[in-house]
């Protein structure tokens, strides 16, 4: 059975185009325009993973966040933000109300989609570590975390400079690359590293950084 994604933004084109893209990758994808229409469908529709736009008529993605974190529900559900804010208070506002990503508008769909692609992995082997724990006789041999890498040193400076909550373009304008490479080191470092979003980059350097 194919994941479902609950996708919310005002712009019906781009509304549209995110459904087919979506679809095309095999997940089953519900639409809603702003976050009240969100919460209603969530009603009967639960989602694996929600994609929200910050800026939406009537509650918008913040005060949505905030309504799913709060119930039960929802509390766990990965989020991610796509949004043309492009300010680190921004970024910062939205990864502290719960987002688990933050991708800006212009962005490539192969991007996204390897963002969910990683979270939904991120979450299954979660869900089959923590099976192995209660009962180990139910983990498939498939469903194993993947062993920990370590980082290259091109990595570990991208890693740094996350940390500190610099966007892509920041990064890339510090470390003097594009900002293709960046987003590159970016998935490289969360599947390295087992991660499902850049607050663990971050989190990963700041103990680090105690520690040594």
């Amino acid at each position: 059975m194919s994941n479902r994604l609950l996708v919310v933004d005002d712009d019906p084109h781009l509304l549209r185009a995110l459904t087919i893209c979506l679809r095309v990758a095999g997940y089953q994808v519900t639409t809603a325009r702003n976050g009240s229409e969100a919460l209603v469908s969530l009603v009967e529709f639960m989602p694996d993973l929600i994609i929200t736009d910050i800026r939406m008529p009537g509650m918008d993605g913040h005060h949505l966040v905030r309504h799913l974190r709060d119930s039960p529900r929802t509390t766990l559900t990965p989020i991610i933000f796509l949004t043309a804010k492009d300010e680190t208070a921004d970024r910062v506002a939205g990864f502290e109300a719960g987002i688990d990503y933050y991708l800006t508008k212009p962005f490539e769909t192969e991007e996204l989609l390897a963002i969910v692609s990683n979270i939904l992995r991120r979450v299954a082997r979660t869900h089959s570590e923590i099976a192995r724990i209660v009962d180990p006789s139910k983990t498939g041999n498939n469903q194993t975390l993947l062993p920990d890498q370590e980082l290259t040193k091109a990595e570990e400076r991208v890693a740094e400079a996350v940390s500190r909550g610099l966007s892509n373009k920041e990064v890339a304008n510090e470390l003097n690359i594009s900002i293709r490479t960046v987003e590159t080191h970016v998935r490289r470092i969360l599947a390295k590293k087992n991660f499902s979003n850049r607050v663990e980059i971050a989190r990963y350097m700041i103990e680090r950084g105690r520690t040594s």
